[in-house]
């Protein structure tokens, strides 16, 4: 058998990826067959830019006033910078689709592993499925919203055709995310062209169709004219720090990206830096989004309007009903796009966490499908887990609303866990720590990013939890930290009466006959081609 021909019944044996991947411990188990663009665009499009403030713009503006809108996107941006940037040094160095639940086993001490892997897993799991069934129940509700504005608000919406919109979009994104890489990766890399080109226009409708003596001054929109507390019963200050929400929920699912990056050619330096990069450029274009909205928003009385959508009150105004609802087509698109990237990095971990016997099916969603070479059973366990939430609200809103509202607090824990392990274990024997081609360096920028990242989370965490509207009553009562600490409280006894003797952490699954071909057949590439050199 010629050496072509060992490669076609095994892996890209010249693949630097693929030789990197089998160095951390396991074999290569996906189609690398994201380029750049594709990856770049990933990252961009799990935020989804436009259609992300559309679904939380009520929250800062009708809480704390427009200025809390525009600074608070801008002081949340920036202190997201810090981790998105801490969380890209960790993927640059750890590659894998498990992400950072994965990094977590090689930045902490052996006896400590399981542990935290378990609690690392879970949150991010959590965070995911609550993130992809708040999103699709946002962009139910959103084209909905639209029904209502073209029939003029005589439309009744009803919970029944939002679940049922909500879970037939879902049954969508599953059919979506069964096809093979390659046309994944195709799909892909046009939606960061939707998602920005949408902003840019609804930026530039918004200014050319507002007259001059209709737009707000600059002390509505950043001084103290725009702060408007209408919380019932906080102060000030805590009203204005709920627009934090608002930024935070729009910035967050940055390892979505490390969970493709099997499928992402030279994954340590594209991984990363489309993070990086869609970090930069969320913050500073959703900064800018903010600002138009606000100067052309009208009287503030009139917010959120029949629709009960302010960003879509305020495309009316300026833009007409035909106007604005054609837009509203693209930023239901975007959002449509979010769900799409969301329920495949989802499905990886899931994946991840299976092989790693994380979860009582005894491996069975950690298997790839022969045909597609993805991770079919863990996509639909995805899409079925993540409708779920949006049935609740068929019987207890409050409780649907619970859950999708601990999406940031769950993924952002889940991320601080690993940064701070490898703070604080860096120098534990067990602890080998091999910087990526992301870098931050050894001094005290890494630190400060770092620590900098870790005690915004944990204050932001605080903000999450506090119910927005005073007096508290059980049904504006906030109960996400109440179900992410039950998450943790729950995951950790499971583990200590059962969990642990299946689940020791993850681990490498280098036992196949296949993956010692691989290492050799790399090898004898290699030398043939120095003797060709030679």
């Amino acid at each position: 058998m010629s050496l072509n021909e060992k490669r076609s019944d095994s892996f890209d044996t010249n693949d630097e990826d693929d030789k990197e991947l089998v160095a951390l411990g396991y074999k290569p188990s996906f189609k690398r067959e994201f380029s750049n663009l594709a990856t770049i665009s990933f990252a961009f499009s799990i935020m989804g830019l436009c259609s992300s403030i559309a679904t939380t713009f009520n929250t800062p503006l009708l809480l704390g006033g427009p200025a809390s809108v525009t600074w608070c996107w801008i002081l949340g941006a920036c202190m997201c910078f810090t981790l998105g940037a801490s969380i890209a040094e960790i993927v640059s160095a750890y590659p894998t689709c498990g992400g950072l639940y994965t990094a977590s086993a090689q930045l902490t001490p052996k006896k400590h592993r399981a542990r935290i892997g378990w609690v690392v897993g879970w949150l991010n799991i959590l965070g995911q499925i609550a993130g992809i069934s708040s999103t699709e129940f946002g962009l139910a509700n959103m084209i909905l919203a639209a029904v209502s504005i073209g029939k003029n608000g005589h439309y009744d919406i009803t919970a029944g055709k939002i679940v049922g919109l909500f879970a037939g979009l879902l049954a969508v994104h599953g059919l979506l995310n069964s096809l093979a890489t390659r046309h994944l990766a195709r799909l892909t890399k046009g939606f960061v062209f939707v998602n920005l080109g949408t902003t840019f226009v609804i930026i530039i409708v918004l200014l050319a169709k507002t007259p001059r003596s209709e737009m707000h001054a600059a002390g509505y929109v950043f001084g103290t004219a725009g702060i408007v507390n209408q919380t019932g019963g906080w102060n000030t200050g805590i009203a204005f720090l709920f627009g934090l929400l608002s930024v935070q929920w729009t910035m967050t699912d940055y390892d979505a990206t490390a969970h493709i990056s099997e499928e992402v050619r030279r994954a340590a330096y594209a991984a990363p830096s489309a993070i990086f990069i869609a970090v930069i450029g969320t913050g500073i274009i959703g900064w800018l989004l903010n600002i138009v909205l606000i100067i052309c928003s009208g009287p503030l009385e009139n917010l959120p309007g029949s629709s009960g959508s302010a960003f879509l009150e305020i495309l009316v105004l300026r833009a007409g009903k035909a106007g604005a609802l054609i837009i509203w087509v693209f930023v239901c698109i975007t959002a449509f796009f979010v769900v799409q990237t969301a329920l495949h990095a989802c499905s990886r971990t899931i994946y991840a966490f299976s092989r790693d016997h994380g979860l009582p099916d005894r491996g069975y969603f950690g298997k790839n499908s022969k045909i597609t070479q993805t991770p079919l059973r863990a996509i639909w366990c995805t899409t079925i887990v993540s409708v779920l939430p949006g049935l609740l609200d068929l019987a207890s809103p409050i409780a649907a609303n619970a859950i999708f509202s601990l999406t940031a607090m769950a993924l952002d824990l889940s991320y601080i866990i690993p940064i701070f392990c490898r703070r604080v274990f860096h120098k534990h024997p067990d602890v080998m720590f091999k910087p990526g081609p992301f870098y931050m360096g050894g001094g005290v920028v890494g630190l400060l990013c770092n620590t900098m990242c870790i005690s915004w989370t944990l204050f932001v965490c605080v903000i999450f939890s506090l119910p927005t509207v005073m007096p508290v009553t059980a049904d504006n009562m906030n109960y996400a930290s109440v179900i992410t600490v039950g998450v943790i409280i729950l995951a950790c006894v499971w583990y200590i009466l059962g969990a642990h003797r299946h689940y020791t952490g993850p681990q490498s699954n280098l036992h196949d006959d296949s993956v010692e071909e691989i290492t050799k057949v790399g090898l004898d590439s290699e030398n043939a081609l120095k003797e060709d050199l030679m």
